[in-house]
């Protein structure tokens, strides 16, 4: 897929840190992913394998949300915000999403709304339209008119296919902090925390007391009392990490009197240092939950509580119950009071309610699986359209490398369930099984896969067994005895004279000889036609050769389908499976897609008749389907 994220941070870097971790998960599980962002930019942020956008950035001063500064330090103006929708709308139309994710708006960002509503607008314009999503952390600060919320849901459900919402309800679910009516409802999508540190590092004995409060200014108060408890209990080990948004003067003079190392400026690292840490003194934002969970460190919190904001109050008073931490008010925090809270939180911390913390992967799996089902919606909606003109959408069937009965045989044939299908079996290695078992199958036919399958290519080439590096007189000898061991391998209704070279490589020139070898018809993965020869080539391979070995994106897969649908029906577009390689997944692909094709525009193309209709170079009649074939030779 391709994805693109917008994310407006104004006051620290969670909300940019949180979607960055979410882009990078979609990239690291092969998706194109861009972020756009719309804040300041953020130093420590990691954005590997993804593509940056950085719109003309915006901020706040102190804790007003409504007033927006650009750049230059003044209220940001309306060339501003038109340069900034104006690059958002750009990265739309460079990415060409499958998928479009608004952080935060609509449940926040409201002043940002004629830029996330201008970017959400295009995109359903856009044909295929891509889905639409909102992703929002495990807790919200609700408006203060339920005007605004009904404002919030109305959007929801008029313009988003899903809120997905970062977070785990057996911790806190979204209705503690949010009115959920049944039109939110539907949509939401718990994904777990998303974590953005990585594994928990491996530790030795835990020591000292490691002090954070994000990357912003809004943490100053914290840093205070916690330079002073230090200064008054230095044999605790103090080491205070200071956000890159707080100026070199302030974190100097946190530093006075304090050893040298005790105030440094925050770092990548973290994560580690938390794990190596005794106890934890923070406040209690998104990132920084996870951060505890996943280390496990005892805690000190002291919410940041200023304005209107009750975000993290709530989320460190679910830690409290799980007996996961100590809280301190904002209002009350000094030296003292930490102090206190230290001495209290000395107590072991007991054993951590399974709360998940995959919130990435989960996030890219719901996201595959609502855009797979879009696409199957799509390909619905197409062959709808086709039924409705009339038009027939033609579809065939070739399965490779069949030598014998097995189980992987018997499941094919009850997935086909009567459709059409040829079977390309390997002549050298036919097993009477074979034969028996498909004449009691039903529309199957029998093509000649090579002779032995057997790579003669040099070891610097693809694999090939009827490639142009052979001897010509080598290819046509080969190719009669494979035309001759199948006939005798095989009862003469099953088979049908056609070549289908292994790995679908063969030397062009000689395809034009198979004619002249008793062959009426060619199937490989694409190629020009042969003058005497009908040619029905299987080019929808399911299985990724060149990856997994297991099934292919079946976004891509279903997405040709569709275009197929929309655009193609003028011809037979082949599938291609090899049932002996099918694991669970390529299975799985096949039973949820075959349902979706048993539908009245679809025609299922018999084999005979796609290999019947051979004309020579001079044009002659097609060979009719009910003459006996000719033997080589």
């Amino acid at each position: 897929m391709r994805i693109l994220i917008a994310v407006t941070h104004l006051l620290g870097a969670g909300h940019l840190t949180r979607a960055a971790a979410l882009a990078r998960a979609f990239a690291a599980a092969g998706h194109e992913t861009v972020l756009v962002s719309g804040g300041h930019p953020a130093p420590l942020v990691r954005l590997d394998g993804v593509r940056l956008v950085q719109l003309p950035p915006l901020r706040i001063e102190g804790f007003d949300f409504g007033r927006l500064i650009g750049p230059d330090g003044e209220a940001a103006g309306a060339e501003h915000f038109d340069a900034r929708r104006d690059a958002l709308l750009s990265a739309l139309d460079e990415t060409a999403p499958d998928a479009v994710i608004t952080e935060l708006f609509p449940l926040g960002r409201r002043g940002l709304a004629a830029e996330f509503l201008a970017l959400v607008e295009a995109a359903r314009a856009r044909v295929p339209r891509p889905l639409i999503l909102s992703s929002v952390r495990d807790i919200l600060v609700a408006p203060d008119r339920p005007s605004k919320v009904d404002e919030a849901h109305e959007r929801i459900a008029a313009l988003y296919d899903a809120v997905l919402v970062h977070g785990d309800p057996g911790l806190v679910p979204l209705d503690a902090s949010w009115p959920v009516d049944a039109r939110l409802a539907d949509k939401l999508r718990y994904t777990g925390y998303v974590d953005e540190g990585g594994a928990r590092p491996a530790t030795a004995e835990r020591k000292g007391i490691l002090v954070a409060a994000g990357s912003s200014a809004a943490g100053l108060k914290l840093f205070h009392a916690a330079a002073e408890a230090a200064r008054l209990r230095a044999d605790l080990e103090w080491r205070l990490l200071v956000g890159h948004g707080i100026p070199d003067e302030t974190l100097g003079a946190l530093s006075g009197s304090l050893p040298p190392g005790t105030v440094m400026r925050a770092r990548p690292d973290y994560r580690a240092l938390l794990a190596q840490a005794s106890l934890s003194v923070s406040q209690c934002g998104y990132n920084t939950a996870v951060d505890l969970l996943i280390t496990d460190t005892p805690a000190v919190l002291v919410p940041f509580e200023a304005g209107r904001e009750t975000e993290q109050r709530l989320r460190a008073e679910r830690l409290a119950a799980l007996g996961r931490a100590r809280i301190v008010s904002e209002r009350e925090v000094s030296a003292q009071t930490l102090l206190a809270a230290i001495i209290d939180c000395g107590e072991p911390v007991p054993a951590r309610k399974a709360i998940a913390l995959d919130g990435g992967t989960r996030t890219v799996a719901i996201v595959q699986a609502m855009h797979q089902e879009a696409l199957f919606d799509r390909l619905r909606t197409a062959l709808d359209r086709a039924a409705q003109d009339g038009r027939a959408v033609r579809l065939w069937w070739r399965d490779d490398d069949a030598v014998a009965a097995t189980p992987a045989l018997d499941r094919l044939l009850s997935l086909a369930d009567g459709r059409p299908l040829l079977i390309a079996a390997i002549p050298a290695g036919i097993e009477p099984s074979l034969g028996r078992r498909l004449l009691r199958a039903k529309h199957v036919r029998v093509a000649v896969h090579g002779l032995g399958h057997a790579d003669h290519a040099p070891a610097a080439e693809k694999n090939a067994e009827f490639g142009p590096h052979r001897d010509r007189a080598q290819l046509r000898d080969e190719a009669r005895r494979a035309l001759d061991l199948a006939r005798d391998a095989l009862p003469a209704s099953l088979l049908l004279p056609v070549f289908v070279p292994p790995w679908n490589r063969m030397d062009p020139a000689f395809a034009a000889e198979l004619g002249g070898l008793g062959y009426v018809g060619l199937s490989a993965a694409g190629g020009a036609p042969v003058p005497g020869l009908a040619r029905a080539d299987a080019t929808l391979d399911v299985i990724d050769w060149r990856g997994t070995r297991s099934v292919r994106d079946p976004a891509s897969l279903i997405a040709a389908l569709a275009t197929h649908a929309e655009t193609g029906a003028g011809t037979a577009l082949g599938l291609l499976t090899h049932h002996l390689a099918h694991d669970e997944a390529v299975w799985d692909f096949l039973e949820r897609v075959l349902p979706v094709l048993d539908h009245p525009a679809i025609r299922w193309c018999d084999p005979r008749d796609l290999f019947v209709e051979a004309v020579d170079a001079t044009g002659t009649a097609p060979i009719s389907p009910s003459a006996e074939w000719p033997r080589a030779g």
